[in-house]
């Protein structure tokens, strides 16, 4: 008799238990999409007249957070793609927005905006116009202009050094560089003009090597008559980029044309940036990944990082064991992307058979 009661126990567990993991493979299996994009601190106001509509003044807000995300994670030669999008088809890409703060001041409504789109729908898109998006990712550079007179044979670092002075004023909360200006060395003036003859060829490791930053951007500006030609030497990663450019408004003395001398060399800078951290929505890679159910804070782990990652486009569980947890990832990359990415976040895997595993 014990040994019945034993056994039909059992089995109500072992109906409990298997009932319990169908419910978390149903579930489970729904897709995952990454987090979404934020875009906060957008201020709209109108006057406050006789066909004054709140909602429109909320749908300018849509559409200006819309932009500014655009201007983040698109460059400026795609950006000239989307002139223009209906507001019912930027509604559909929105997930969420509050109203932060909004008031009345002299019969003028201002209001404060913050506006959550879907990342998927923005992915999708942008891949119909056939625009590939960037990584939103901030970034610092060392950051040394140099101004070089070749009729003079002289070259300015920081005094009299326009681009210096002026380069921080005027921040858009849009750019994702961080410019860090050097400080003003008297030794680093006499290292680099010690390499005046050679200063295209110069690597500035003299210089650049006492700041806390790997990563560098060298700007030489060569004045020469009515014309400014502009080398940056871009170094990220251990590796350097050169970038050439002319320009026909040499006075950069003025405050107008060294204003316009800066924003088209962040534009320039900014560009390169985002192209190194694009992302080819057109590849959507499957990965099959199994991971062992031992231990939770690993499946936990794992997933937290596939939310997080740009790259990934969706996931989701296809099957779920006594032993193991297969999932199924969509990536827009290549298999090493991945794998080099998931190696950053302290994951790797045995990728000898169909199914990856954790190692």
């Amino acid at each position: 008799m014990i040994f019945k009661i034993t056994i039909n126990k059992l089995k109500i567990l072992y109906i409990f238990f298997l009932i319990l993991s169908l419910n978390m493979f149903f579930f489970s299996t729904e897709k995952v999409f990454p987090k979404s994009f934020d875009v906060k601190n957008i201020d709209i106001s109108r006057p406050f007249e006789i066909n004054f509509d709140k909602n429109h003044v909320i749908d300018e807000g849509f559409k200006q957070a819309f932009f500014e995300l655009i201007s983040v994670i698109v460059d400026s030669n795609d950006r000239k793609k989307i002139n223009d999008i209906k507001i019912n088809n930027l509604k559909g890409m929105i997930e969420s927005f509050s109203i932060q703060e909004e008031k009345f001041i002299n019969e003028v409504y201002y209001v404060n905006l913050g506006v959550s789109f879907n990342k998927k729908k923005i992915y999708d898109f942008l891949e119909e116009k056939n625009i590939f998006p960037s990584i939103p990712k901030k970034k610092k550079f060392l950051f040394i202009p140099i101004i070089i007179d070749e009729e003079k044979k002289d070259l300015l670092i920081f005094n009299n050094n326009e681009i210096f002075k002026n380069w921080n004023k005027n921040l858009e909360k849009t750019h994702l560089i961080e410019y860090i200006l050097p400080t003003e060395d008297l030794e680093d003036l006499k290292q680099i003009k010690k390499n005046y003859e050679n200063i295209e060829n110069y690597d500035f490791k003299e210089v650049t090597s006492k700041y806390n930053l790997k990563d560098s951007i060298i700007s030489l500006v060569f004045k020469n008559g009515d014309q400014l030609r502009v080398l940056s030497r871009i170094t990220y990663n251990n590796s350097i980029v050169l970038k050439n450019q002319t320009f026909t408004h040499p006075d950069i003395n003025t405050i107008k044309k060294n204003s316009k001398l800066i924003n088209e060399l962040k534009i320039i800078y900014e560009d390169h940036w985002k192209k190194i951290n694009k992302i080819n929505t057109s590849i959507k890679l499957p990965l099959h990944i199994k991971i062992s159910n031992k231990n939770n804070e690993i499946l936990s782990n794992f997933e937290k990082n596939l939310n997080d990652l740009d790259f990934v486009n969706y996931f989701f569980i296809t099957k779920l064991d006594k032993n193991f947890t297969y999932y199924q990832i969509i990536f827009n990359g290549t298999p090493s992307l991945f794998l080099k990415i998931m190696e950053e976040n302290n994951f790797s895997f045995n990728t000898q058979n169909k199914i990856w595993s954790i190692r």
